[in-house]
């Protein structure tokens, strides 16, 4: 069943209301308080309309509670702090949201982007050497990513298979997005190298997973503890040890991080996206761009185009600039 389409008043009313259900909840609570302690739960798995809550009660024992929001709130997901109350010994109702820092949201082929997460610190683009990763994948993501306003982290994953034969072509890549400034690491989720220097950057920070299917991206969640889970609420470690399907989005509380793991995150779909932000996921490009003789550049064959100087020049890179107008292509096809 489709939610009724609210007129500009009931939302105002709305607003109003959840506000104030919020000053009831944090009254008394200090000014400088950190904005979890202003929330007492926060979203980490979502069924639709069902979901389960963490409390943020340190003075309890870590626990989730099943709760349903009310009708007049927007759609939650995972990562959403909420002001909820008990129902039951098993149950709550979630009656307000806090303001979102950001929103995780994945751009589907009818140019909607589907919310996924909220309050994210970082996004991991997992890679490995099998399946082999392509630069016009890695750029994709890239630029859903920039448009989003989040910061992302490229982990090449499964460098225990590296060898003689494809570790000079793979090398050769990840060194295009060294040069660009983009971080990168190198872990194995099987042995566990690298794994310890990728815990310290995710240090106390929550990030969400994508990638390719097979890259590894729940046994990377695996060797970053998802076992320390297992104390939480009815949870088990051993549902979820070793290569597991990801059927819903779950914040997972590792060893140093929090980790969103959610399914069908192999692919973004950029059609929609206008030049202006295609662009802007091609760093290096857009700040050369803002150099071109005319606005209107296509950045092609037009005089005084700062991007082809540049190629011309060698000041960047090939392949960069062929992924830009691939996309570019899918953008204008209608």
């Amino acid at each position: 069943m489709r939610k009724r389409k609210l007129s500009k008043q009931q939302i105002s009313r709305i607003s109003e209301k959840q506000q104030r259900e919020i000053e009831a909840f944090t009254d008394g609570i200090s000014s400088n308080a950190s904005i979890n302690s202003k929330y007492n739960g926060r979203i980490i798995s979502n069924f639709g309309k069902q979901l389960d809550v963490e409390i943020l009660d340190k003075k309890q024992p870590p626990q989730i509670v099943r709760c349903h929001q009310r009708a007049n709130l927007p759609d939650l997901v995972t990562g959403d702090l909420v002001v909820w109350e008990k129902e039951s010994d098993e149950t709550g109702i979630i009656v307000a949201v806090c303001e979102r820092q950001n929103l995780f949201a994945k751009p589907d082929t009818t140019g909607n982007r589907k919310p996924i997460a909220a309050n994210i610190d970082i996004v991991l683009i997992v890679l490995s050497v099998t399946p082999q990763p392509f630069m016009n994948l890695i750029d994709r993501y890239l630029v859903a990513i920039d448009n989003l306003g989040l910061e992302p982290l490229l982990v090449f994953n499964k460098i225990d298979l590296l060898n003689d034969q494809n570790s000079s072509e793979l090398d050769s890549m990840l060194s295009v997005y060294e040069t660009l400034g983009y971080a990168i690491k190198k872990v194995s989720a099987l042995t566990g190298e690298g794994i310890r220097e990728l815990e310290e950057t995710l240090l106390a920070k929550t990030t969400v997973l994508v990638g390719q299917s097979g890259v590894g991206k729940s046994s990377l969640v695996n060797r970053l503890g998802l076992a320390q889970i297992a104390e939480v609420g009815e949870l088990s470690s051993k549902k979820f040890k070793g290569t597991h399907k990801t059927t819903t989005t779950r914040l997972f509380h590792l060893r140093s991080c929090d980790v969103i793991d959610s399914p069908g995150m192999s692919e973004f779909h950029l059609r929609h996206f206008t030049k202006a932000e295609l662009l802007s996921g091609f760093k290096e490009l857009k700040a050369l761009a803002r150099n071109c003789k005319f606005r209107d550049c296509a950045h092609q064959t037009e005089p005084g185009c700062a991007i082809q100087e540049a190629l011309t020049a060698g000041k960047i890179f090939p392949q960069r600039l062929e992924n830009y107008f691939k996309i570019l292509h899918t953008v204008e096809t209608p």
